[in-house]
């Protein structure tokens, strides 16, 4: 827990933003709608200035008069070099990141890929708060591989949490593959890499971590902790721009064994001789495909750089503070309006978003985005779900999004509006 003893009132929540070590990097971002509150930096994060300058020198000169050229100037390494760059973020050396694909792709190759290292087990081990569309990979690879898999979801008791020690046991001999999300999707719990990924190896299994809602706010030490593989989105607190491309992590070690079950052009050895047989590159590279999306990527290269100025110690710092302040915001100003909690209380336990359920959580949702500037979003069944980016959320920004949802229900605005939903929540 945080030693800060909150306040209620504004005024509390610009002494903290005077007093913000972080706050001077809100310039490096691009803000042009002072009054908008973005608390959906979880989702999609701000665009960079140094993006926005990166992207425009890339069209302008690099395509648009380097031409072909580019791949000879930085252009062809970048699935590697932009990955050293996340694993600065992660705790990972050099060699070990590789930017490319969707997080999708890469959690199924690498799905496919521990599978057929263990061959002679049959257990998967999830949970019920995992990101459906991971859980979904997972399915679609069982099915390509006979249905001789069991999938083994952990029960959520709250639609909050997962008991650890329940996981923990959960991890047998039989066990093959366990594949989590970090950060939870909705509730934001954070699971302990460092035991699941202890306990995975006490009975041979391995682990397939998701760390796209924590990569960037929550540290990590995947060398440390012996981290077998990981998946991650740069979209989110990475601020990569929509679509921008995803990483995968494969442990040093493991790299001469492991083999990709998609044989691409840039995962053969020497791609230029263009022989008709696949031999795999040596290392993290022969877990590439095709060509490497190179306007997302080199726009999401620059993202980075204040995250790594900045340092993952400091951000997961302020972070804590936030999400604090909303929880004892929603304590005090919201749980008398129907609102509870829909995250973990503890810190510890915690990334760095904070979800309010509500029996009317899409509407007030809406009326959030329509009349009250405050983008968050909505995640079925009752989620008002706001995340927190350290480097551009002030605590004002907080202060004022418990407000605002304040009004919405007090003056019930949000009865307005309908309770049909668009595609995208």
């Amino acid at each position: 827990m945080t030693n800060i003893i909150f306040e209620p009132g504004v005024d509390f929540a610009r002494r903290m933003d005077a007093e913000d070590g972080l706050a001077d990097f809100r310039k490096a971002f691009v803000f042009d709608e002072p009054d908008l509150i973005y608390v959906d930096g979880n989702s999609l994060g701000r665009l960079t200035c140094r993006s926005a300058a990166r992207v425009r020198a890339l069209v302008e000169t690099e395509w648009g008069r380097g031409l072909i050229r580019g791949w000879n100037d930085g252009w062809f390494e970048s699935p590697g070099r932009v990955g050293d760059k996340i694993g600065r973020l992660i705790g990972a050396g050099s060699g070990q990141v590789l930017v490319c694909d969707s997080t999708s792709v890469n959690l199924f190759k690498l799905v496919m890929a521990v599978l057929a290292m263990r061959p002679e087990r049959n257990r998967i081990i999830s949970d019920v708060l995992n990101f459906p569309s991971d859980l979904y990979i997972v399915q679609g690879c069982m099915r390509l591989l006979g249905g001789r898999h069991t999938l083994h979801l952990i029960p959520s008791e709250d639609g909050i949490a997962v008991d650890p020690q329940a996981l923990l046991d959960a991890i047998d001999r039989q066990t093959a593959l366990v594949t989590l999300s970090h950060v939870v999707f909705k509730s934001g719990f954070l699971h302990d890499m460092q035991a699941v990924t202890a306990r995975a190896h006490e009975v041979g299994a391995m682990v397939v971590w998701d760390v796209s809602h924590s990569v960037g706010v929550v540290p990590m030490a995947l060398d440390d902790w012996g981290v077998d593989f990981v998946v991650g989105c740069t979209y989110k607190y990475l601020n990569g721009g929509p679509g921008s491309p995803a990483f995968l992590y494969v442990r040093r070690d493991l790299q001469a064994d492991v083999v990709s079950p998609l044989w691409g052009w840039l995962g053969q050895h020497a791609p230029f001789d263009f022989d008709l047989d696949y031999t795999p590159t040596a290392g993290i590279t022969r877990f590439l495909v095709g060509s490497p999306p190179i306007l997302g990527m080199l726009a999401m290269e620059a993202a980075l750089d204040p995250l790594l100025e900045a340092g993952l110690p400091r951000i997961r710092a302020k972070s804590i503070r936030l999400t604090d302040y909303m929880v004892y915001l929603a304590d005090t100003m919201l749980a008398p309006l129907g609102f509870t909690l829909g995250s973990p209380r503890d810190p510890a336990r915690r990334g760095s978003h904070v979800s309010l359920r509500h029996p009317d959580g899409y509407r007030i949702n809406r009326a959030l985005i329509e009349e009250m500037k405050v983008i968050g979003d909505f995640r079925t069944p009752d989620n008002l779900r706001l995340g927190f980016a350290p480097l551009y959320t002030s605590f004002s920004d907080v202060w004022e999004t418990a407000d605002r949802i304040r009004r919405v229900a007090a003056e019930e605005r949000h009865l307005r509006y309908p309770e049909e939903r668009p595609a995208v929540t």
